[in-house]
């Protein structure tokens, strides 16, 4: 069962009872990401998401990862390009044990400058790990071919130089800034009563002042380009995409099944062409990445040097055929693939926790799974046709490689 409450300081929380499950999961999402960062400070809402693991104003580093294991639960973090989110899972007979947890690092962990000080170094080794990962790496590498330097172009983990610069002050005025009232949302899955967590809530956040909302921007302005990295690695990555459709859009649920039509499954266009057909790659998928106000539609590829170039022209040849070859058996497949792995997904508190906080950041509502089901059964051919027509046809792809290539293998193709 779902509902959407408001502390008594104004918070969202989102709410799904699951009596069935043993577990609980509450995460605090704060709406700042890598985009809301200026360039010198490129990264530091992920360096924060470290640091706020390094003591509270209570317990040591070493008191939260004992305290976590002594409940047999997980307590983690991540930071995207638009939030950064903190969440717990725990049995449902600890519920207050992990609010009272994660509220105390949220709101009291204090950064060391001694521990600063040692997490660049491990924030140094994680982009040096991505950096040697390459079907990882191009990732990075198309994003900020496709929005440039700042905003959606930036990288999540942030600069070697940036991460090097800053300083606690530099922490402490970001967290001053953005984590606030006004910009945090709750969510929580899974077995627990609702009005005692709303009143736990109530009781760790009633002190939290109101704090400021993310700047808003212009829609990034979306650039088609060639952009080669050479380097001598066994394979090229190649992502190329085009400009896609924000988060919010109504033609998302069409988007997500032409997606799922071109390449995110084994049976998709680009994997029976390019692997089972022609054995030119082993991993090929496309992928959607939306955001507030922009998206992107692209597809990876791994293949050997030799054959990147012919890759790249499959992948524009599939997606310029999309439109006019799209049959109605097809778009019913897709239909249950999509519905399936819906329900699947949703079968996770954790699932559920994460899917119905983005639906308040994002949409300001909540949508039921069978809402969710009926708009994808409502999509005809003719509205899938005419979004893949309108998408392909008139936006221009933006293509990023990286391996033992240049740019003369691939003349010509934009």
């Amino acid at each position: 069962m779902f509902t959407k409450k408001f502390l008594d300081n104004g918070m969202p929380v989102v709410m799904e009872q699951v009596k069935s499950s043993r577990s609980f999961i509450i995460g605090i999402w704060v709406k700042v990401g890598s985009r809301h960062e200026k360039p010198e400070q490129n990264g530091i809402s992920h360096f924060l998401e470290h640091m706020f693991f390094k003591g509270t104003k209570k317990r040591a580093a070493r008191d939260i990862a004992v305290k976590i294991d002594s409940l047999g639960g997980d307590i983690n973090a991540f930071t995207s390009r638009e939030q950064t989110a903190f969440y717990v899972k725990v049995l449902d007979e600890y519920v207050d044990r992990g609010i009272e947890l994660l509220t105390d690092i949220f709101l009291h962990s204090t950064f060391p400058a001694d521990e600063i000080e040692k997490e660049k170094g491990v924030i140094k080794e994680e982009i040096k790990m991505v950096e040697d990962t390459p079907d990882d790496y191009v990732h990075d590498l198309f994003s900020r071919n496709m929005w440039g330097d700042t905003g959606l172009g930036q990288p999540v983990l942030g600069r070697r130089e940036t991460i090097k610069s800053f300083t606690r002050e530099d922490l402490v005025s970001h967290v001053r800034k953005y984590y606030g009232t006004t910009d945090t949302v709750i969510s929580c899955a899974g077995n627990f009563e609702a009005e005692y967590v709303l009143g736990r809530l109530n009781h760790f956040f009633g002190s939290l002042r109101s704090g400021s909302e993310p700047e808003t921007f212009a829609p990034p302005a979306f650039t088609n380009s060639l952009d080669i990295h050479t380097k001598d690695l066994s394979e090229a990555h190649i992502c190329m995409g085009i400009e896609g459709l924000p988060y919010s859009s109504s033609d998302r649920y069409a988007i997500s099944l032409l997606n799922t039509i071109l390449g995110s499954s084994v049976s998709s266009r680009l994997y029976q062409e390019v692997r089972e057909k022609k054995g030119y790659a082993y991993s090929i998928y496309s992928f959607l990445s939306s955001y507030l106000d922009a998206g992107f539609w692209a597809v990876y590829a791994g293949t050997g040097r030799k054959k990147a170039a012919t890759v790249a022209e499959l992948i524009i040849k599939e997606l310029s055929n999309l439109h006019n070859t799209l049959a109605e058996e097809e778009l019913r497949r897709a239909k249950d693939q999509l519905k399936g792995n819906l329900v699947l997904a949703l079968e996770s508190v954790s699932s559920k926790m994460q899917s119905n906080v983005r639906q308040q950041i994002y949409y300001g509502r909540h949508f039921s799974q069978q809402e969710m089901m009926n708009r994808i059964e409502a999509v005809s051919l003719g509205h899938a046709r005419d979004l893949a027509a309108r998408l392909i046809s008139s936006r221009p792809i933006s293509l990023t490689v990286l391996g033992p290539v240049s740019s003369e293998d691939f003349r010509g193709l934009l």
